[in-house]
């Protein structure tokens, strides 16, 4: 019984601290579908640094001016903007969610024409010497 007296309150402080706003939210708050095109934009972007940076560099791509350029918005408003929704992991797990499933489903898109493609060159060289099909 000693114990719940102790348990209780450190529950219900536990409980109502997590309630309260660690960031406020910012006047020029980027909306979520905004934020969700924008990080997804951003990983484009930082993917193509990682696979050919000199293509940004021959054509003087700044990767965030571009983004901020894109968008009409600035970069205190973006990281007020990611800040804010970071604060509230529920509403960023879900951005990032809308991230990772557009990535993915143009992953998919990618894959299936790069089969299409193969295949289409397979049936070509076939056509073109029909000894080919023979020896598969």
């Amino acid at each position: 019984m000693r114990m719940v007296k102790y348990i209780v309150p450190i529950f219900l402080g536990l409980l109502f601290s997590c309630n309260e706003k660690v960031v406020e939210k910012p006047e020029n708050l980027i909306p979520e579908d905004k934020m969700a095109a924008i990080l997804y934009d951003i990983s484009l972007l930082n993917a193509s640094k990682i696979i050919n940076e000199s293509i940004l560099n021959e054509y003087e791509i700044e990767p965030m001016e571009y983004i901020y350029t894109k968008y009409g918005i600035d970069s205190v408003q973006f990281v007020g903007s990611d800040t804010y929704y970071a604060s509230i992991p529920t509403v960023y797990e879900s951005i990032y969610t809308q991230v990772k499933d557009k990535l993915e489903k143009d992953e998919k898109g990618f894959e299936e024409e790069r089969k299409q493609k193969q295949d289409s060159l397979i049936e070509a060289k076939e056509k073109s010497n029909p000894n080919l099909k023979k020896s598969r």
